[in-house]
């Protein structure tokens, strides 16, 4: 194999791909990319078993070829190579190395075969449908944060996608939750989607695939089948193994009968669980609420290191209560809405809350109350 690149096309697809690659590895060949060098064109392609990301971009080829190298390893070589450099990439007769050369620099790296590199085989897919990055990136973008990270609840180490009716009209809904909080959020369903079976994508896959769909302007490809999902953006092609497991039944979280309407100006809000929370130990992070007509006090009560209170007007007319929350958790949903306002919807101190975002009615949130 013989080929000259420029480094800009180099990095930009080697940025995508490497990033599967975990640095630690028991197979040797994980640890690899697989370079593959026909007609104008080489193609990169990385696996870490689950997850599969190939990318083809333009080259000169001068020698077709398939060899492949240290992901990690290429990555930060090209990285640091001149800006507007071409490079060469030569592998030896034998297939043991291959060279980078640019400029005056010459790297050798030890390559192990082709043949070895595994494929994910993605079957025959059931559902193909199109999609805005942009409407696939509000659906990853609001409901991502609430992801699970316990591993023993493995079915919810991802986001829950599937088909719904909801208003007379067919959506597609991404849901996430942890057990203490609950993102939900949808759209109009596109054509090809309707009738497809619920699926959870890893975490792993949407973070991934969160880097892919930053382009507003790009159309996505998805494809769908019993164990696997496939996503092409551009010319880079994601393809992913599905969590194996039962996502629960999250509509009976969902309250429908909070009927204490809190109303309250979102940066201000955020601003202020940010400051008073300074002072939560970092286990406990609970930040009270406490409503009373026409305003709110947020405290916290650290015993190590002191407290903090922090009074905001709001919109809230219902009998006074108080109720505690994360702190984080109240961040993380703050930063998700859209409009100036957030919309709390509550019962009492012991129960779920339901907080809505004044700008867009496609999300909602649910948070579990702390004790405090």
């Amino acid at each position: 194999m013989r080929i000259i690149i420029e480094r800009s096309n180099l990095l930009k697809s080697l940025n995508h791909v490497h990033r599967v690659v975990e640095r630690r590895n028991t197979i040797p060949i994980l640890s690899n990319v697989l370079l593959t060098a026909s007609a104008a064109s080489l193609e990169l392609k990385a696996t870490d078993l689950d997850l599969e990301i190939t990318e083809a971009t333009a080259a000169r080829v001068e020698q077709p070829g398939a060899t492949t190298v240290p992901a990690h390893l290429l990555y930060d070589i090209v990285r640091k190579l001149s800006e507007g450099a071409e490079v060469m990439l030569r592998s030896d007769e034998e297939g043991s190395a291959m060279s980078v050369v640019s400029g005056r620099s010459n790297f050798r790296l030890q390559c192990l075969p082709q043949s070895d590199f595994p494929e994910l085989t993605a079957g025959s897919f059931s559902h193909v449908f199109r999609l805005d990055s942009a409407a696939l990136k509000a659906l990853i973008d609001k409901t991502q944060f609430a992801i699970s990270t316990e591993e023993t609840r493995y079915y919810l180490n991802g986001i829950y996608f599937h088909a719904i009716e909801s208003g007379g009209k067919p959506k597609l809904r991404s849901v996430a939750t942890d057990g203490h909080r609950l993102a939900r959020a949808e759209m109009d369903a596109p054509a090809g989607s309707e009738g497809m079976p619920g699926i959870i994508i890893p975490r792993k896959t949407v973070s991934e695939l969160q880097k892919l769909v930053d382009d507003p302007d790009v159309a996505v490809t998805v494809e769908l089948s019993d164990t696997k999902i496939r996503f092409t953006v551009a010319s880079v092609v994601l393809t992913s193994k599905l969590i194996d497991g039962t996502f629960p039944d999250y509509q009976r979280v969902i309250p429908t009968g909070n009927d204490k309407a809190l109303t309250i100006d979102r940066q201000s809000f955020a601003a202020a669980v940010d400051r008073v929370s300074t002072i939560s130990s970092e286990r406990g992070r609970a930040v009270k609420l406490s409503l009373a007509d026409g305003q709110v006090t947020l405290a916290v009560n650290n015993p190590d290191s002191g407290s903090a209170t922090e009074e905001l007007p709001a919109d809230y007319s219902a009998d006074p209560m108080d109720i505690g929350f994360n702190a984080r958790y109240l961040l993380d949903v703050t930063a998700q809405l859209a409009g100036n306002e957030a919309r709390f919807m509550l019962a009492d101190a012991g129960s779920p809350t339901l907080i809505q975002d004044t700008a867009d009615g496609n999300a909602l949130y649910v948070l579990m109350p702390m004790r405090v």
